[in-house]
């Protein structure tokens, strides 16, 4: 079959509306992916990432999340404190010892969990059997954070003056080593690290939290994500807090996910989670007294180096929604 003139034109015009189209809509693509927001988001190993995704809250996100891993909260708070990140998490009073030193950042959600998880534990063996004896003891914590806090408010509430016990600076897993050495005397911790030393080396809790912190998780955004990132930062709170009541009901499943991230072993996390029910939390006009309360007592106690206004360090409005909801 011939072709004619005719037939020539009206190829080339379509050939030609085609690779328009094509051009128009690789443009369009183009253009998309170079609007298309990017969260950078710190985190650790089985932690906000595996949650969002274990709970299938990671589909369909109408951003991208650049993940990155650190071993404690400490490095993700100098991350976000270095414009490196824009998102992270970590302790309350390790959040307000950085705010405090200056870092842009606020506390923007986050999450509670029993106080009682938060616990001072001493070797099965030691003839420490409460908070009364640990009055001349070295007491293994972490610095500016939950376990200098703990051990300080604890001493206080025996009536054993801060100067009367000698504080070890150790992380967790330092802090671990040195109590089954026994070159301390007891250590202030938290979950899954409790319920591992007393289901598999046999610690025993002697004091926990309850009643002395408030034993909030904060999510963290720095200023500059917060200012130009907000509808994407929103939806990832949004998201975290619909993961966390999934993981409520299902912490079994839950438990043997983080298990094999991890390689916890699965009864330790199911103790944990079981113990701790952490919960998402409104950032309103109760955690923000309940928080300034813990503040001023960690300036009294010189863990923080000033008294702060935490009504400052907090953005109230991302869970603002979710407070009206309720």
């Amino acid at each position: 079959m011939s072709i004619n003139s005719s037939d020539h034109s009206i190829t080339h015009r379509l050939a030609a509306s085609l690779f328009a189209a094509v051009v128009t809509l690789s443009t369009a693509a183009a253009s998309f992916a170079a609007d298309t927001v990017v969260l950078r988001v710190g985190d650790q190993k089985g932690g906000k990432r595996s949650l969002l995704e274990i709970s299938g809250y990671a589909k369909d996100l109408p951003y991208k999340i650049e993940w990155s891993e650190f071993p404690a909260a400490a490095p993700i708070l100098e991350a976000l404190n270095a414009g490196a990140l824009d998102v992270g998490y970590t302790g309350d009073l390790s959040f307000l010892s950085v705010y405090a030193a200056g870092a842009p950042i606020k506390a923007i959600g986050g999450t509670r969990s029993d106080a009682k998880t938060q616990a001072i534990l001493v070797r099965q063996d030691s003839p420490i059997k409460s908070a009364a004896d640990l009055k001349g003891k070295r007491l293994a914590g972490t610095r500016g954070g939950w376990g200098q806090f703990l051990i300080d408010a604890t001493l206080e509430k025996a009536q054993i003056k801060l100067d009367e016990a000698t504080f070890a600076p150790l992380g967790p897993v330092d802090a671990k080593v040195a109590l089954v050495a026994g070159s301390v005397d007891a250590w202030a911790v938290w979950e899954p690290y409790v319920s591992f030393a007393t289901l598999k080396d046999k610690a025993r809790v002697i004091a926990d939290g309850d009643g002395l912190t408030p034993t909030i998780t904060f999510i963290v955004a720095s200023d500059n994500a917060i200012a130009t990132k907000r509808a994407a930062v929103q939806d990832l709170v949004q998201r975290l807090n619909k993961a966390r009541l999934w993981s409520l009901d299902h912490i079994a499943e839950y438990a043997r996910s983080t298990a094999e991230l991890t390689k916890l072993p699965e009864d330790v996390l199911i103790s944990a989670y079981t113990a701790q029910r952490t919960s998402p939390i409104v950032i309103d006009e109760g955690v923000v007294k309940e928080v300034q309360e813990a503040s001023d007592r960690s300036t009294r106690y010189g863990i923080l180096p000033k008294t702060l206004d935490v009504s400052k360090a907090v953005d109230r409005s991302f869970t603002a929604a979710a407070a009206g909801s309720n």
